[in-house]
Formats: C-alpha cells, structure tokens, sequence
C-alpha cells in the first residue's frame, strides 16, 4: 500500500523528470537546428496550453451547469469565472512586465536568450504546480491507482517540459552556467512536488482554475516569443513541421492517461 511519504517521494520523481533535458546543453547546434528546438518546444508547450486551458474551462462550466440546476450558488460560479480570467491576465501581464522591466536592459543574444528561458521556466511551473494539485488532491481523496498514473504522465510530459526550458540556451557560443541551468529546471520542475504537497492538504475548485488559468496566460506569451524567435532562424515550413513534432510529442506523452479514461 503506498504511504503519505512515498506518494510525496513519487510527486517528486514525477517533477524533476525535468532535468532529463539536460544533456540538451553540451551540444553545439547550428542556427537552423536551433530554431527547429525552438519550434519543436513551441509545439509542446501549445500542447501544454491546449490542455490547461480545456481543463481549467470544464472546471468553471461544471459550476455554472450546477448554478443553473439550482446545485450551487451564484457567487461559486461567478467566482470560478473571474479567477479563470484573472489568472490569464496575471500569467500574460506579468511576463510583459518582466520582460519590458528586465530583458530590455540586457542587450546581446545570450542575455535575452537567457531571460526567454526564465520566461518559460515560470509559465511551465505554474502549469506543474496544477499538475501536482492533481496528484496530491486524488492522493488525498483515496484514489491512490489515480494519483500513480497521474505521477507516470505528468513524469513523461516534464521530460519534454525540460526540453522547451532548454531550448533557447542551447547551442550558444558561450555556455551558460551549470547553475544557472539547474535554477530555471528547479523553477519547471519543483512546483509539482510542492503542488502534491499542497493538494493531498486541501481542494479548492478556485485554487485549482486559478493556476491552471494562470498557466495558460504564461504558455501564450512564451509561445509568441518563441514564435518570433523562431521565425528568424528557420523559414515557415521547418518552423511549422517543428510545430507538429512538438505538438505530436505532446499527444503522445499524454498517451497513458487518455487512454485510462480519466
């Protein structure tokens, strides 16, 4: 029977698959390739989008269906609906302020490429810290088979995570710092394991609608930087076919849990 640690042990493991892009960095890589890496990780992250935003959505209609059954209050409804668009103004503004307050001082190809992957780290760990309220809130709820295949899918799906927060670092004349690296993997990755933390505490409907929409605000502006960067590199057919992989990966990491029926 698994206990409270090993599931914490497990949301841990499933979170800081993360860092299995790594390797990702010692290579030296053309324009071109590197542009595909942007457009394949474009595509997983708009997969990553597709999914928070459908999932943030049904948990905000599934309250106002109730309100108009008469099953729920107005104020339950009207509040999941004013996270849900609070969240994606927070994810999209904050990131434009951080952009227009930190990336426009620092000039030179590695420092933006730098504040890029910063960028995507914080949009992915907000979607992870919503991936680990999942495991911790099935745990919580006795549903421990539940929360396993949560930890196997959300494992697979923050190994190709750690390959979009890599991929604009990678192939740059001057490597970036082990450190520096390791920060932005940690930023992806370890909100899964304190989301598991928090979610086998509590469940709130709100919290939950709140980060995934918050998530999804964030993964928009990632993705048109990385558009843009993109775009400059490859012409549009590599870029699109880079989409398709990235968007094809995303399908099929997500594979374990369709096909489980959740």
């Amino acid at each position: 029977m698994i206990n409270y640690i090993d599931i914490l042990i497990l949301g841990a493991i499933a979170g800081f698959t993360i860092f299995l892009g790594l390797p990702l960095i010692i290579f030296s890589v053309s324009d071109k390739t590197k542009g595909l890496l942007n457009a394949l990780a474009a595509g997983i992250l708009l997969f990553l989008l597709v999914e928070v935003l459908a999932d943030s959505w049904e948990a905000t209609m599934e309250d106002v269906r109730l309100f108009l059954q008469g099953q729920t209050s107005s104020i339950i409804a009207i509040s999941d609906m004013l996270f849900l668009f609070f969240g994606l103004a927070l994810g999209l503004l904050g990131l434009s302020t951080y952009e227009n307050r930190f990336m426009k001082s620092n000039k030179g190809d590695a420092n933006i490429r730098s504040k890029i992957a910063t960028m995507i780290a914080l949009g992915i760990g907000a979607h992870n810290l919503s991936e680990g309220l999942a495991i911790g809130q099935s745990y919580a709820a006795g549903a421990v088979s539940l929360a396993l295949l949560l930890i196997i899918g959300f494992g697979a799906h923050n190994t190709t995570e750690g390959f979009g927060i890599l991929a604009p670092i990678v192939g740059l004349e001057k490597r970036p710092k082990l450190s520096f690296v390791l920060k932005i993997l940690f930023i992806g990755g370890a909100p899964t394991f304190f989301g598991t933390i928090l979610g086998s505490m509590f469940f709130s409907t709100i919290a939950y609608i709140f980060f995934l929409s918050l998530a999804g605000g964030a993964l928009i502006y990632v993705i048109m930087i990385m558009y843009n960067i993109g775009r400059r590199q490859v012409n549009n057919n590599l870029f699109m076919l880079g989409l398709f992989v990235g968007l094809m990966l995303g399908f099929l990491t997500d594979m374990i849990i369709s096909l489980s029926g959740i």
